[in-house]
């Protein structure tokens, strides 16, 4: 009798990685039935997000532009003969100064692929959240966030 007191007064929680949720067990079901349901369930749904946070997007873009831009301002300036008759230092100044243009557009675009990335990754948390809590709901118990 203490033990089904004790059952039905205690809440179970358990922690879907992306959320804390509170399991309630509504039909008596014993711990092991509650961590095999949760196994199951966390399976169905895609388990749990590995995923870790996108970061450096803006850094990776703007290095990437710069790298672009200096080859890129390298090889247009090869095809004008003004270029080639310029001193190595005004070369040089150029291909930096398309390399600092290229490394500013690359990390507006870095950034902007980042903030995507980081939208699918909480879209892709929320439904395996959702698919979770439906499937717990099925096997008899509440679920609140």
């Amino acid at each position: 009798m203490k033990t089904s007191m004790f059952a039905c007064s205690t809440a179970f929680l358990f922690c879907l990685c992306a959320t804390a949720e509170t399991v309630t067990p509504l039909k008596g079901q014993s711990p092991e039935t509650v961590q095999k349901d949760i196994s199951t369930c966390q399976a169905q749904s895609g388990g749990t997000s590995t995923s870790s946070p996108q970061t450096g997007g803006r850094a990776r873009g703007a290095a990437t532009g710069a790298v672009a831009g200096a080859a890129v301002a390298g090889a247009r300036g090869q095809q004008h003969e003004v270029y080639n008759r310029a001193d190595d230092e005004v070369k040089q100044e150029y291909r930096q100064n398309q390399a600092k243009d290229a490394a500013v557009a690359g990390a507006v675009v870095g950034g902007s692929r980042q903030r995507q990335d980081r939208r699918q990754d909480r879209r892709s948390t929320e439904q395996a959240s959702s698919a979770y809590s439906t499937c717990m709901q099925q096997h008899g118990y509440q679920v609140t966030p």
